[in-house]
């Protein structure tokens, strides 16, 4: 069949055909980029309503921060920094008290003065209570708690001891066993027991962990529980034979078997 061309009709060149494509492409490119950008516009005004109508909430809930910072910083120089210092000051006069008590030197009456104070100062149990929240209260927890234990006040030592709370890994194992020691006196074996093994794994070193493990293989001995008895002595013969509490574990050892 034969074809036949329009009179004036040209067609269209390669090249001509290319750039046309691509005009298109980029107007296409451009439609989409307007899009986002219209979108985005959309999202910016909703946001400036949002915050138009909103205004006076949210400078509100930014000056509560800010007033929420500024009074911690107020606090933490002119009322927490003052009272810390003014406890350790305390502290003192008990301390001094508490250390002659250990020394064994009139040690009930001096350990009954280092808990209700003398001499125009307080002691531990008035810091425990009245400075409350600083290191020095918390530190008295610990010592009231030992002054009690000592002073055959066994219900009083668990009290406080258990309100100690420190970071120092000894001090915190010496409490627990100390806690452990209470309720030991106080014939509840279990919790002594309890108390005795959470201070030996607290933090295994050769100070206390063969410490509190002898005490509580004693303490398993005297439920029954040889088994368990067995296995805390036996701890202290492969892993702290250099301890004196590995000193005499072979009797131990006997004794659980």
């Amino acid at each position: 069949m034969a074809t036949y061309n329009k009179r004036g009709y040209k067609a269209p060149k390669e090249k001509e055909v290319t750039e046309v494509t691509e005009d298109i492409k980029v107007l296409e490119k451009n439609s989409a980029t307007a899009g986002v950008f219209s979108a985005l516009d959309e999202t910016a005004s909703k946001t400036e309503d949002f915050v138009a109508k909103n205004q006076k909430i949210i400078i509100g809930i930014v000056s509560a921060i800010a007033l929420i910072t500024v009074g911690y910083l107020v606090y933490e120089k002119f009322v927490s920094a003052p009272k810390q210092e003014e406890a350790a000051s305390e502290m003192f006069q008990a301390q001094q008290y508490f250390q002659k008590a250990t020394d064994g030197v009139s040690s009930d009456s001096l350990y009954k003065l280092s808990l209700k104070g003398a001499e125009g100062k307080y002691g531990f149990v008035d810091i425990a209570d009245k400075y409350s929240g600083t290191d020095a209260g918390n530190l008295a927890n610990y010592y009231a708690g030992i002054a009690y234990l000592n002073t055959g006040k066994y219900t009083e030592a668990i009290d406080y001891l258990q309100k100690f709370k420190s970071e120092d890994i000894v001090l915190s194992a010496l409490a627990k066993g100390a806690i452990g020691d209470a309720y030991s006196q106080n014939k509840q074996l279990n919790e002594a027991l309890e108390n005795y093994l959470k201070a030996a794994e607290s933090d295994k070193n050769d100070f206390t962990t063969p410490r509190f493990l002898l005490k509580a293989g004693k303490t398993a001995l005297a439920l029954g529980n040889k088994t368990d008895a067995l296995k805390y002595f036996t701890d202290i013969k492969d892993n702290f034979d250099a301890t004196p509490e590995a000193a005499s574990i072979d009797v131990f050892i006997g004794l659980a078997q």
